[in-house]
Formats: C-alpha cells, structure tokens, sequence
C-alpha cells in the first residue's frame, strides 16, 4: 500500500472560526483540537483534488498509472457537477488507461471500506492487482459556522487522499478490516433542501437549509453518546481479530503500534488512545487540518511517516466513523514484507 495527498493551500485560522462561531479561541484549539484547516481556493474542485492526490501517490509508489486495473473513487457527492461519474474522470485524467472505475460512498468512514472493497477484487477478481482509492473532499462548504445546532461540524476542511493496493506488494500489507453500521442515525445529520424531499437550491451553499443541520441535536448527542464511542472501539477489535501476522494467531489491541484516526475533538481522541493503551506519539492528531472527510487516512499515512512517528513494523489501524452512521478500521502492516496478500 502507498498513499498521497494533496492539500489547499489556504487556510482558515482558530482565531477566525472563534470569530465567526462566537467559540472562544482558547475552545476551539483546547477543545476542538483546530489550529487551522485548509479552505478550497478557486481550483480546488472536489474530484480535482483528488486527481492531484492520486497523482502525488502514483509518484511515491513509484509506478506508471496505466499499470492500475481498477479505480475506487471516494470523492464526495458535492463536486464538479451532480450525477456525474466523478472516478471515471479521474481514472482518465490520471491516465489509468486499462483501468475501469466505480464511485463508492459511506461518508468519513468510505476508505477503510473501499479498502476491503479493493481487498476482495485483488484476491477474487481475475486481472486485478493493482487498485487506486482516491477522491476528494469539501463538504466544509457546506457547513454554517453560525448554527450552533451543527457545532460539532465545524472541524470539516477541503482535500484529496488516495492510496494504491497491490497484490503481493513488499510493503505496507492489508491485514483485515471491520465495518459496523447503524441506520438509526441515517436522518441525525442532512442538508434539509436539495433533495427529492425538498428539491429547491433557491438559497446560498452553507447557510439556512442549504448547510448541514442536526434537526435534533440533544436526542442525536443522547443516542450517539451511548454507542459512538463503544463502535470505534468494536470496529477496530474487528478488524484486529480479522489479521494475522506470520506465526501468530489473530492480533489483539497489544499488537497496535500506531492509530490512524480522524479528526475529532481532543478529548475523544485521547480515549481512543487511552483505550488502546496507546501513547499520543502513537498518533498523528490533525489540529492543523481539521476533517477532510475519508481523506484522513492517508494524509496521516504521509504526516506520521515524515515525523518518525510511524515507523517500519508498526502494526497500524485506521479508524474513522461517519454520518449516517458507519464506523470502520483497517489494520495494516506497516513496512517489508514477503508474503503473498493484498498491500
């Protein structure tokens, strides 16, 4: 496996989301664990910036793009244009000429599933050995920074990720994954206009019923409370007891060298890592990026690797949940390897 990301150049500063929320910006960095996020500039259309992640990720893995057999697009539904087939685009731009590509969705938690999705095709799938995942992400535009029912939105930026598979690859092996979902939650979090249910676009992209809303955040926070928490921890045991490592049986929360987790308030991001009996240079927290969605994981691949905090026989997990709700984790094997699997 090998990742690439891209990331807007411009940003958007604590100080002025606490302006703009009426958020102290003591909160907003202690709390909200946010420095600054990146904000798309004028050509920073959603599926374009996933292009460039994946192009940044061909580059590092050191391959042609015609050597891809199949495209798993994960750029968000609010891109370039609506009903648009935004993978094959990419898969083309990119010029993954043998490559036939597929849009795949399940919000902030869409990686790790079109990991397994990837896993599958590259073990089952004849002619298909090398996968890209790649999309982009700006769903931060739709967020209205003065609702305070949608607060906990305000972490949402704007880039692109991807990552490649490659049967029997040297490096970086896919060792299982786990996916939990929970339908109840499905309307917790909507544009309210836009839809079949309310077809108008007669108002400004992130304000009123053009943002995202929580129709009922306290009954959402109740419910959500009692399950969130728990189904991050519940996934990432699965996909653990999915993996094996040569000469052992299925792999424990012992076994975790590293967690690649998304952006969320501080204080859950240290109970995850409490939780997992995890120091927090075990992590790599994204205080001056904010949420990019699915986009996530494999920024934090790149960032921790570059910092020495991921390193060469770390056992990593990837764990993100989103809207909806799904929660997923992946566990990779971090560094050379000889065996023959999906990577």
């Amino acid at each position: 496996m090998a990742a690439g990301a891209y990331v807007p150049a411009s940003s958007i500063s604590s100080a002025e989301i606490a302006a703009r929320t009426g958020i102290p910006e003591a909160v907003i960095r202690e709390k909200f664990g946010i420095h600054q996020k990146p904000v798309p500039g004028p050509e920073d259309h959603t599926n374009a910036m996933g292009l460039w992640a994946a192009q940044d990720a061909v580059a590092r893995a050191g391959i042609d793009p015609g050597e891809i057999d199949l495209v798993l697009c994960t750029t968000e539904e609010w891109k370039e244009y609506p009903l648009w087939t935004a993978g094959i685009k990419l898969a083309h731009d990119l010029g993954a000429t043998r490559a036939w590509a597929i849009d795949v969705q399940q919000r902030c938690g869409t990686t790790m599933a079109a990991i397994e999705l990837a896993r599958a095709m590259i073990l089952s799938s004849p002619g298909i050995e090398t996968v890209l995942i790649a999309g982009g992400y700006r769903n931060s535009d739709f967020v209205d920074l003065e609702n305070p029912r949608a607060r906990f939105l305000i972490n949402l930026s704007a880039g692109g990720g991807a990552l490649i598979l490659r049967k029997n690859h040297h490096r970086n092996r896919v060792l299982g994954t786990g996916v939990i979902t929970d339908g109840s939650f499905s309307l917790d979090v909507i544009v309210p206009s836009g839809g079949t249910v309310d077809p108008r676009f007669d108002g400004p992209i992130g304000a009123g019923r053009r943002a995202l809303d929580v129709p009922d955040p306290e009954g959402m926070r109740a419910r959500l409370d009692s399950k969130s928490m728990a189904n991050f921890l519940a996934v990432v045991d699965q996909a653990l007891a999915r993996s094996e490592l040569p000469g052992r049986g299925p792999l424990t929360r012992a076994d975790v060298g590293f967690v690649n987790i998304l952006h969320m308030k501080r204080s859950a991001h240290r109970y995850v890592l409490g939780e997992l009996g995890l120091r927090e240079d075990q992590s790599f927290y994204l205080e001056d990026y904010g949420h990019i969605g699915q986009q996530d994981q494999p920024l934090v691949c790149i960032e921790a690797e570059r910092r020495g905090l991921l390193r060469d026989g770390d056992v990593m997990v990837m764990v993100a949940a989103g809207i909806g709700y799904a929660w997923s984790a992946s566990v990779i094997a971090w560094g050379p390897n000889t065996n023959e699997t999906a990577s």
